[in-house]
């Protein structure tokens, strides 16, 4: 059964897609960039600010779906520069302190908004 989750403390999508969607006890985030859901506007003027905001609504998404970022087995990360990696590994690796994801990392020409960083993932819960 699939199962479409909406937290009102992440950005609300600006396309046709869902914040995620949970099918058994897997958890399917959607991309997230650096929108604040209070204004939806992009923040963060660097990858440190913006890394933050990212994590911060997939905390949120998460926690609506009964999950945490533990339970996350695998990351999708899209930076506008590669040149930012390490400002934006440092941020990442206080998120996931423990038994880290498996993830993924590359380099892309435009995100949504012109943000600099849009992270998407899978969680199970085991």
């Amino acid at each position: 059964m699939k199962e479409v989750i909406y937290s009102e403390k992440a950005p609300k999508p600006i396309g046709p897609y869902s914040q995620a969607v949970k099918v058994g006890d897997t958890l399917y985030i959607s991309g997230q960039i650096p929108i604040d859901p209070k204004t939806n506007e992009i923040v963060g003027k660097n990858i440190e600010e913006q890394t933050i905001r990212v994590l911060e609504n997939i905390k949120s998404v998460l926690e609506k779906s009964g999950y945490t970022l533990n339970d996350v087995v695998m990351t999708f990360v899209f930076l506008k520069d590669m040149k930012d990696f390490s400002k934006f590994n440092d941020i990442y690796s206080k998120y996931f302190t423990e038994k880290p994801p498996a993830r993924v990392t590359v380099e892309v020409s435009r995100l949504p908004r012109d943000a600099l960083i849009e992270i998407a993932l899978i969680a199970q819960k085991t």
